[in-house]
């Protein structure tokens, strides 16, 4: 008996309704993680956490529930390397992301759509979530933990994103960009810091891939908000 790959849940999560364009800078970004890996080779889960978050958030701009299974594997990588870097709200958040997966899983499978908050409801999300990152700030400043402005981002921002992408809400994406944007100078400057000896936490390995990750899933995000608004995400991105 002859099994039809093409017609099995696992393919058309996998390979089915991809754009030649998608494909191409899918290959790029996880690309980007191997190069870092090879040039700076110390951090073996700092490339496995770059290589599965790229994954998990790509079939997440598609709206596919495969995307929570990478996903699982990046939040537990990126815990460890949360902790290790002295980072805690972002090991807090990734604590968050882990327990969020098999939800996010369980309730993409009962929503097909995408949707979206009205203009004033809009604003009350995002000047709660300045709020939230001001309190974050204050409170990560008294653990203590390494550049607390930044990782009050991962630590309230990212909580409220991800609920919103759960829920399945278009503005999550708004909120990513955010995200990633302060990831990116947040692991810069730690890998300036492990570099000029400013600090012995971490290893520069870890932090770079951290560094091409946020890259990667930043340009992930301004893609998704164009997906996710056209409506290609329903449906997990046309497999249904």
């Amino acid at each position: 008996m002859v099994i039809n790959m093409t017609n099995t849940w696992i393919y058309k999560q996998l390979f089915t309704n991809w754009k030649k364009f998608e494909v191409i800078y899918v290959s790029i970004l996880i690309l980007i993680q191997l190069l870092v890996f090879f040039v700076v080779p110390d951090s073996l889960i700092g490339m496995i956490s770059g290589v599965t978050g790229t994954l998990s958030l790509v079939y997440g701009m598609k709206g596919r529930k495969i995307a929570f299974i990478f996903g699982t594997i990046q939040c537990l990588a990126m815990t460890y390397i949360a902790w290790i870097s002295h980072a805690y709200g972002s090991f807090a958040m990734d604590i968050f992301y882990v327990i969020s997966q098999p939800i996010g899983w369980f309730m993409w499978g009962h929503e097909q759509a995408t949707r979206r908050f009205s203009s004033a409801n809009r604003k009350k999300i995002f000047v709660g979530a300045f709020i939230a990152w001001l309190i974050g700030w204050w409170i990560l400043a008294l653990l203590h933990g390494q550049l607390p402005y930044f990782d009050s981002i991962n630590f309230v921002i990212s909580f409220i994103a991800q609920l919103l992408y759960i829920l399945k809400y278009q503005e999550n994406w708004s909120l990513w960009i955010v995200v990633n944007i302060a990831n990116i100078l947040y692991w810069s400057i730690l890998s300036i810091q492990v570099i000029t000896g400013a600090t012995a936490i971490g290893s520069l390995g870890t932090y770079l891939s951290q560094v091409a990750l946020q890259a990667a899933l930043l340009f992930n995000s301004i893609y998704a908000t164009k997906v996710w608004a056209s409506g290609e995400a329903d449906n997990e991105g046309g497999t249904k």
